[in-house]
């Protein structure tokens, strides 16, 4: 069975999310964008622990199921502020657990070093080798995957707090590290450029912190499953056997993609911003050096290489976002939520428009631009302006864009999808 994944995702009780940010509503706004399985998210906060309890249930495979049927695999992120190799390090890690047994003790073993009710993503003063190392003793089924690698200020290769190698954040705990999640603003294809990543399998999720459809899934993996369990999807993970491709945002609509400066709308590519040296020339305050810049200056290989049996992706952009662009409306205004329920309905999830759905078809459901630009969208022949230091990117469809880059947006062309 096909299975569309999103395993790395928030609570209402995390910060910057809403209170309807319930597991009612991830189910709801899940099946809607063609998700089948979802992580549970901030399984420390005692709040959340006691809503996922009184709401799921445990079979023995290690996912949970609602009473609908829906499954949830337990998740958090946690957050490791210390200072290592004489800098300060901010990483944060996806941990999964076996089951709710282990997610207690994972949370008994945090409050031992701090508290855990203060928000869905706590904070504790732990280096990544005793952090992997803890959590191992308490449980050898408990996995840990480092998070959005190269987000500027929280991640493992953080421009501003992170390693420049695996191993110096987690030394001799490397050897339990087997995932990376690329984060929005990177995609496979930008960590191919780095030959010390090829080991690891690449893993993408939406970290979403709201359930709307322009966040739920907008980054997931697909699996194909003999049996839904923890194990079996660790497994897949592990070997990719059964990985079948991630589905990954276009990265210049992440919000770290380009080096910048919000406040003064100072957005740059890396070669642009290193003849700057990374200082504002409004202000003179330090950019935000952007995830293209950090992969440049980590890569050994050439842009373009292609990793030998890596796992395919697909880049998409959330359906919203595309009919927002093409509307010319806020994403969530009422003539955005008509078109998008046009085409979306019981029967039928966002996924499978953006996906599966012909061309011919989509014609009967919307107009004809529209069904164009959604299979553009699905080749991967979306133009973006970059995002940048918090602000996402903005899709540059054919009738806002010049025309050379309407010839190289022709259907005849291929996209990025084609080749992988």
């Amino acid at each position: 069975m096909e299975i569309i994944a999103d395993l790395h995702i928030h609570s209402k009780y995390s910060r910057a999310t809403g209170r309807e940010l319930d597991l009612e509503n991830l189910e709801k706004w899940a099946k809607v964008k063609g998700v089948k399985l979802l992580g549970t998210g901030d399984f420390t906060h005692p709040k959340w622990i006691d809503e996922i309890k009184n709401s799921l249930t445990e079979d023995g495979s290690g996912i949970l199921k609602s009473k609908n049927g829906f499954p949830f695999i337990l998740q958090t992120e946690i957050s490791l502020i210390y200072t290592d190799m004489g800098k300060g390090r901010r990483i944060h890690n996806i941990v999964y657990s076996p089951d709710l047994d282990a997610a207690k003790k994972i949370t008994e073993w945090l409050l031992t070093k701090g508290r855990v009710d203060y928000d869905g993503r706590p904070i504790f003063k732990i280096p990544g080798a005793e952090f992997v190392e803890k959590l191992k003793a308490i449980d050898e089924r408990i996995e840990i995957v480092p998070a959005h690698i190269w987000t500027p200020w929280f991640s493992l290769f953080g421009a501003n707090s992170g390693y420049d190698r695996i191993e110096d954040c987690f030394k001799d705990m490397t050897k339990h590290i087997f995932a990376l999640e690329t984060g929005l603003s990177s995609d496979p294809a930008m960590n191919w450029r780095i030959s010390a990543l090829d080991k690891y399998t690449l893993i993408s999720n939406s970290d979403l912190h709201s359930f709307w459809p322009w966040r739920i899934g907008r980054e997931a993996n697909v699996f194909e499953l003999n049996e839904l369990s923890y194990s079996a999807i660790m497994d897949t993970i592990k070997t990719k056997k059964g990985f079948i491709e991630t589905i990954e945002v276009d990265p210049a609509f992440g919000k770290y993609h380009w080096t910048g400066h919000r406040n003064c709308n100072i957005n740059l590519s890396p070669k642009e911003a290193l003849k700057f040296h990374n200082i504002c020339p409004k202000c003179g305050k330090t950019l935000t050096v952007g995830v293209e810049q950090r992969v440049e200056e980590l890569a050994d290989r050439e842009e373009g290489f292609v990793l030998k049996e890596s796992i395919p992706f697909k880049r998409m952009i959330p359906l919203s976002e595309i009919l927002s662009a093409l509307l010319k409306k806020a994403v969530s205004t009422k003539g955005v939520w008509e078109e998008y329920h046009k085409l979306v309905k019981e029967e039928r999830s966002e996924y499978d428009i953006l996906r599966n759905v012909s061309f011919d078809e989509l014609k009967k459901l919307t107009n004809e631009k529209t069904a164009e630009i959604i299979i553009r969208n699905r080749e991967g022949r979306i133009a973006i302006t970059p995002g940048y230091d918090g602000v996402y990117g903005v899709p540059k469809l054919v009738d806002e864009i010049n025309i050379e880059e309407k010839e190289e947006l022709k259907p005849k062309q291929k996209g990025l999808n084609d080749f992988f």
